[in-house]
């Protein structure tokens, strides 16, 4: 297969948005116990996998060219303008819903992060803001920022497949963490647990959880 396929063979991009992507991870989700390392290893598995494929070489277009019927004569590294064959509009589409995703997430899990680290300062159980509709909003966060980028606007073959490993293991992780709260606080978690989801919001919460508490 020798046709040109956009949007490939950039390795220095693909290098610069690994460290940048890998940063902001680390920023947020600094890793401490084997369990959290373990997460944290998925995570930046499929950042590399992922900026690899967008900005260097595109195994996955690779791949359905050699196995599907694909048409090769409008090959981009992008999966959804590969398939579409229209110019770059589909990928343009999936892009802006990606990027939302992305934004959501990452506003989620800031946010979060300062709700919680603020929390901890004062000894006391976070049950207001981002945690008064969900008790786990920086995973929610996570998921949601992931979701988009590498599954909306440039899926792979590496991003789809460990996509929900990655929901697992904080899923796992996520209760580790409960537990050790619940022996903290008791009671009072306890009843909090029983009213607040893990991590997707009644749908009459969304709204109040996006907006009201923007900048908390």
């Amino acid at each position: 297969m020798d046709q040109i396929i956009s949007h490939s063979n950039v390795w220095v991009l693909s290098a610069i948005m690994v460290v940048l992507v890998s940063w902001i991870f680390y920023r947020y989700f600094s890793p401490s116990s084997w369990q959290e390392w373990t997460g944290a290893g998925v995570v930046q598995a499929f950042i590399i996998a992922l900026y690899a494929e967008m900005y260097g070489f595109p195994l996955t277009i690779y791949l359905l060219v050699r196995f599907l019927d694909v048409d090769k004569t409008n090959l981009s590294a992008n999966l959804w303008s590969s398939l579409f064959g229209v110019d770059e509009s589909a990928m343009v589409v999936f892009m802006i819903i990606g990027l939302t995703f992305v934004i959501i997430g990452v506003s989620l899990f800031a946010r979060g992060w300062g709700q919680l680290h603020r929390a901890a300062r004062e000894k006391r159980l976070v049950t207001d803001g981002l945690y008064a509709y969900i008790r786990h909003p920086q995973y929610t966060g996570l998921f949601l920022a992931l979701f988009g980028e590498g599954i909306v606007h440039w899926p792979t073959i590496f991003s789809v497949a460990l996509f929900p490993v990655i929901v697992l293991v904080y899923v796992l992780l996520a209760r580790r963490e409960e537990a050790l709260v619940l022996r903290r606080f008791g009671d009072e978690y306890l009843l909090y647990r029983e009213k607040t989801p893990m991590f997707i919001p009644k749908i009459k919460d969304w709204r109040r959880m996006l907006t009201r508490d923007k900048f908390s």
